[in-house]
């Protein structure tokens, strides 16, 4: 009776929010949305998840937040395929193509209406696939690629031409059932007032009796009418307490994700932090040797001179110039240490500007192997780069592809280091960074000989808060955050992998 009355609360709360977001009354659509989601999570019926998520993200992006509605379009994809609900599946992969046409992002327009197209076409759900279709010419159009824009664009029409076809068949149909059912009706109207009044003198005999039966059923009728009002006075107030309960848990899940975004940034500055300081340290250790040498020059020299051999004294001061100018030499490498750093973190306005991209990815391959040095001592790695020179400054936002660029170096020597500790015979840790200039603008290659990533999990990584690091070493947050920074900039961030050989990351970046 529990899950029965449970799946009776989640159908009234879907319609319910639906009727609201019909109606563009965001805020009761939301909420009622919201009860049907903990419903669909604490039901016998799960499937209904999906749809749910995927009423939640309309919501938001009737609210223009696009990035929480994709969020939730993202989960409307997740559950209704571990639920193996293929038509959800395919509405929360149209609700994605439909977003992403509206953002102007082509790549991801693609990829989620192809992927709802051969879902529909399997399923054979011709509305869908007409969706579906019509999606894909926007996406081929953009792309260039007009014989495809119009296949797929005479696919769609063909589709909602058929479906408009057979509405309109059966329309008529009904129409003609209902006239036929008219004509009877009527005739049986007529047949039933002659047999009244045949019947009339009867009728009125038993006119008491009739008056008590109504009476009788007025009475039982309130009595029902009572026990339903109390009944939904109950069903109120659990409604009430429910939506507090989700109410509190939704407050507190964002500020659990508050945390983990603030804990995946300090862990990234804990790593920059890291290896800024070992790069500093080398030259500050040549600094201050030397410093100490020519200090105990100076006073070999004072000597020498109240010996009165001032030729051995010349051959010290000679030997104190070229310790100054090696201070001199390394004072400047870490001075140019920090303002490269500081060059990298001074623009917090989010701008763009001309940016050496092969300086960038090189300085933060260095700074990221040596924060891991500095917490192994016993890891090493053959680090290499294959820079194009032709690339030139490119007008991005700095900090923001450093940021990106450290993390899949960071998760490349992680990956590396892991499988370096299992002392595998003839195995030698290799991170290589690799910048390339494309017609379309460039690519950014992080390369690594890790144990790679299964096919498994491939589709989840720039999903937010998966990770397949121990607990307390990842927040999962750190290639969802890449993967968005990427996409604001216009490009895409894929993978590539195989499974117990290694994994490649591309950024790929517009120069237009």
């Amino acid at each position: 009776e529990g899950n029965q009355y449970g799946n009776s609360m989640l159908h009234a709360c879907m319609s319910i929010g639906s009727i609201y977001l019909g109606l563009n009354q965001l805020d009761s659509a939301r909420s009622y949305n919201e009860k049907a989601l903990w419903y669909a999570k604490n039901s016998s019926t799960k499937k209904y998840q999906g749809i749910v998520f995927r009423n939640l993200g309309y919501v938001y992006l009737r609210e223009d937040l696009p990035d929480s509605a994709k969020y939730f379009f993202w989960r409307a994809v997740s559950v209704s395929k571990e639920q193996n609900n293929t038509a959800s599946e395919i509405e929360a992969n149209i609700a994605l193509a439909k977003l992403y046409n509206g953002l102007l992002q082509t790549d991801s327009l693609y990829y989620y209406a192809s992927s709802g197209f051969k879902m529909a076409a399997m399923l054979k759900a011709g509305s869908q696939l007409a969706t579906t279709a019509e999606l894909l010419s926007h996406a081929f159009r953009r792309l260039g690629n007009t014989d495809s824009a119009f296949a797929y664009l005479s696919i769609a029409k063909s589709l909602t031409d058929s479906l408009s076809k057979a509405r309109t068949e059966k329309l008529m149909e009904f129409q003609n059932v209902g006239f036929e059912e008219q004509m009877q009706l009527e005739q049986e109207a007529q047949e039933s007032i002659a047999f009244k009044n045949r019947i009339r003198t009867g009728l009125l005999l038993g006119g008491l009796g009739v008056f008590s039966l109504i009476a009788i059923l007025l009475y039982r009728n309130n009595l029902q009418k009572q026990k339903a009002y109390k009944l939904l006075q109950l069903q109120k107030e659990e409604t009430d307490l429910q939506r507090e309960k989700v109410e509190a848990t939704l407050s507190e899940l964002k500020s659990t994700q508050k945390q983990l975004i603030q804990a995946e940034k300090m862990a990234s500055l804990g790593e920059l932090t890291a290896g800024i300081a070992h790069e500093i340290q080398n030259p500050l250790n040549f600094v201050n040797n030397f410093s100490e040498v020519s200090t105990e020059l100076i006073d070999e020299m004072k000597t020498e001179l109240q010996k009165g051999d001032v030729q051995e004294g010349l051959a010290i001061a000679d030997d104190l110039q070229q310790n100054l100018e090696k201070i001199n030499h390394h004072g400047k490498r870490a001075d140019a240490i920090v303002k490269g750093m500081l060059e990298h973190s001074r623009a917090g306005s989010g701008e763009r500007e001309p940016t050496d991209i092969n300086a960038l990815a090189d300085e933060y391959l260095r700074l990221a192997y040596h924060g891991l040095r500095a917490k192994d001592k016993n890891f090493n790695a053959d680090l290499q780069t294959n820079f194009d020179p032709s690339i030139g400054l490119v007008n991005i936002i700095p900090q923001d592809i450093g940021r990106v660029v450290l993390n899949l170096i960071n998760n490349a020597l992680y990956a590396v280091n892991e499988r370096s500790k299992r002392g595998e015979a003839g195995y030698k840790p290799m991170v290589k960074v690799s910048t390339e200039k494309r017609a379309q603008g460039l690519r950014i290659r992080v390369e690594d000989n890790g144990d790679g990533i299964s096919d498994s999990i491939k589709e989840k990584i720039f999903q937010p808060f998966f990770t397949t690091k121990p607990t307390g070493q990842g927040t999962g947050l750190g290639l969802s955050l890449a993967y968005d920074i990427v996409k604001a900039h216009g490009g895409d961030l894929t993978v590539s992998s195989v499974d117990g050989e290694g994994t490649v990351f591309n950024i790929l970046l517009s120069t237009h």
